[in-house]
Order: structure tokens, then sequence, then C-alpha cells
């Protein structure tokens, strides 16, 4: 009998997601037979009786399961020896803080199976959250930019959005949605900020979360060089969204055209463009992936440069979405919580304020913004997962990696084979 554990999320109060809903888990079963156990808990977004109901066994603890499936980082305490792990473990960057973690499953010859890895031949990734995660983000960012703007005295439908979790559901935050921007198109938006245009730089799964709620509101998408013409119309019944091409975020410092495989293969060649649109921007999504290798997109000199040559920019928000610390958005110098979303920035002071209220750009840099959609995130996680499950489940982790009967797109997602760091991952002992 093949036996699945489901864990409980311990990383915080807001992680309510779950890997595998409750109806998945009853196909499993009756399709693969494959069972399932899983923890109690309070917080998730499905409750234990739904679970049972689809065939789940709650059990206080997941010794009997050897394949657990969680979302997020999982305690050193937890782990049991030679068990098969599938979660996000955030550590193919080295990242310190998951070091400890990576190095106990070793000891314990542990099989680590990264969600974030499982690809199709193209790389695309084929299990994620990033769409529900520029869901969440775009939201709280129009519910910052609307506060900020209250705090200038300068009052606007967006006053009205609510915090992502504060809906909990996307039926719900839609409907919403849609209504003010009925009100948008109809009494249109203050003077003083028309019109409103926001940039979103990347353009993979999350761009397409933050474009769909903007969707929901009165809009025109326009290119890069049409954002100066946008801003003569002054149009104050729509929000203008420009995505930025990968060739407009940056550009060669020899002068020379760009090219996808020279950025890729020699960054050091490029440096921001953004600095030329960020003046006439009313807010900056950020929903690119950033690696240190690669330029940051928006620094702390961009700021002070936009401050000192514009008492009051127009640029009121940064969503970053990403939330690279000091990464791509370099003055993310810290995540937030979803409850208290954001800080701003003073470039001036080089420091921040949580809150929407002060000198400078207000930054929004929740972590795990999908966590504010549970339900929605959840569904559509382990619809993209279920598929995988039985191959996870079937395969002999007894044996070397170069036989290991899994489909390329899982395979190449295991981390770490029975204690071993697999061929790929080879790097990350400098990290150990």
């Amino acid at each position: 009998m093949r036996v699945l554990g489901i864990r409980r999320e311990t990383k915080n109060r807001w992680e309510r997601r779950v890997p595998i809903v409750p109806h998945d888990v009853y196909e499993l079963r009756k399709r693969h037979r494959i069972h399932t156990l899983i923890e109690p808990s309070e917080q998730r977004i499905f409750s234990e009786e739904e679970y049972v109901k689809n065939g789940a066994v709650v059990v206080d603890n997941l010794k009997d399961a050897n394949y657990i499936f969680g979302v997020k980082e999982i305690p050193i305490n937890y782990f049991e020896e030679k068990k098969v792990y599938v979660f996000f473990s955030h550590t193919i960057k080295g990242q310190k803080y998951n070091m400890p973690m990576l190095k106990k499953m070793l000891e314990l010859k542990d099989t680590l199976i990264d969600y974030e890895l499982i690809r199709d031949e193209e790389g695309k990734r084929l299990i994620f959250f990033g769409y529900h995660a520029g869901l969440a983000g775009a939201i709280d960012t129009l519910w910052a930019y609307g506060q900020r703007l209250l705090k200038e005295g300068i009052k606007t439908p967006f006053v009205r959005i609510k915090r992502s979790f504060e809906y909990g559901r996307m039926d719900k935050a839609e409907i919403h949605l849609k209504d003010i921007g009925e009100q948008i198109a109809e009494e249109g938006l203050p003077e003083e900020i028309s019109p409103m245009i926001v940039g979103i730089m990347g353009r993979g799964n999350v761009s397409k979360g933050v474009q769909d709620i903007i969707k929901l509101f009165p809009y025109e998408e326009i290119d890069a060089r049409s954002i100066k013409e946008a801003i003569k119309e002054k149009k104050s019944n729509r929000i203008f969204m420009v995505v930025f091409r990968p060739e407009e975020r940056v550009r060669n410092v020899f002068g020379e055209v760009y090219s996808r495989e020279d950025y890729y293969t020699h960054p050091e060649h490029y440096i921001s463009n953004m600095p030329k649109h960020l003046p006439f921007l009313s807010i900056l999504f950020n929903a690119t992936y950033w690696e240190e290798k690669y330029p940051r997109l928006v620094t702390k000199s961009h700021v002070k440069e936009l401050f000192d040559k514009y008492d009051n920019p127009k640029l009121k928000v940064i969503g970053d979405i990403t939330c690279d610390i000091e990464g791509s958005v370099e003055f993310t110098v810290k995540a937030t919580m979803p409850d208290e979303p954001c800080f701003v920035y003073d470039p001036f002071t080089d420091s921040i304020k949580d809150g929407v209220i002060g000198r400078g750009i207000v930054v929004m840099a929740v972590d795990n913004l999908p966590a504010e959609l549970p339900y929605d995130a959840s569904l559509f996680f382990s619809h993209r997962l279920k598929p995988f499950v039985p191959y996870i489940v079937r395969a002999n982790y007894s044996t070397s990696f170069g036989r290991l009967n899994l489909p390329l797109e899982i395979k190449n997602a295991v981390i770490a084979l029975n204690g071993e760091l697999t061929p790929n991952f080879k790097y990350l002992e400098k990290y150990l």
C-alpha cells in the first residue's frame, strides 16, 4: 500500500495552504490506490472533516507515511530517517537560513524533491503558486496606493480596496474590485494623480497574476514608448498598464542592442534602464526572477535621484512581489506580513518606517502572498501537482540517481537522494 502524508504548515499563522486538496485525495485513492494520512491543523483552509470524507485519515504524526508533502520549509526536528520529502525548500541559491535544514536531511539519508524545480523541457515551471502571488500582491499594492494617497489628502476609489487576506477568496475580491472599477469608469480619478500608469517588471506567472487584477478595472495596455503620450492625454477614467520587456528594463553598457543570450551569459554587460521610466509611473510592480549576478533594477540611488528631481514624485508605491531581500529592488531590506504589508523607504536617510506614512517610496514586500488567497491557491496547486504524485510515490528510491525511475521533469527536481546531493546540486556542498 502506498501511503503519503500531508503535514501541517507551521511557518507562521498566515500559512493556510495545502499541497493536495480533499477532492484530489479522493482521486488519488480511487484511481491509484494511494492512501493519505494528514496531521491535524486548526489553521488549514480545508477542514479535517473534508479530508476524512474524501478518504484521508487524521493522525498525530506521519511516522507511517514514507512520502511527506508540504508547502513551506520544514523545521529541523521534524525529519525522520530515510523518507521522501516534497516541498518548497528554498535551498537552490544556497540560502543560508535553510542550510541547517538541508544538512539535517542529508544526515538522515532523506530524499528531497523541490516543487520549484519541476519543469518542462523549455524550463517552464509546472507546479507553482506564482500566479496567485501576483493576484494577492497586486491587490495589496493597490490597497497601499489608496492608503498612501489618502494620507496625502487625496481620496480615491482605491481606498475601498481591502488587503488580500480580508477577501480570502478570489471570487469575492473580483466582485469588489470590478465594482471599484465601475466607479473609476464613471467618475474618473482625481486630476492630481491622472493619468494613473502602472508598470510591471516581469512577464511570467507572477506578472500574469498582476495583469489579471489590473484588467478587472477599466484599463488600457500601452508599451513603454507610449508612456509620455499617455501623460499628455491625462485620461482619468482608466488605468494605463505597461509590461516592460527585458530590453526596456535593462540596457547594454556598451550601447549594443539587447540580446537575451548575451544578458544571461554576460549580465555584467547590463545596467538598469528603469530610471528612464520611474518618473512617469504611479505604481511599479516587481515580478522578476533575480540572482546576484544580474543588475539591480531599482536602486537606492535611483530613488534618491527621483526625489532630488521631483519634490513629490508621481511614483508612490512599489509592489515588490518577488521580495528578494536587497535584490532587484535594492531597498527591499525586509519581508513584511499580510496585516502590515508595507514600509516607507526614505532615500535621504537610507532608512525605513513601517506603514504608508513618511517621506519616500512605499514598499509592499509580503513574502508569502499566495497564503493570503489559500483556497484558490491550494486548488490550483493541487490540480497541477496531482498528476505527478503517483510517479513520486511509486518510484524506487533505494537505487542510484542514474537508475531512479522518475519522469525527467521530477527527476530534475530531486536535490538529494538518500542523503546524497544529486549531480546537478553538488554545488550546494560549499554552502553546507
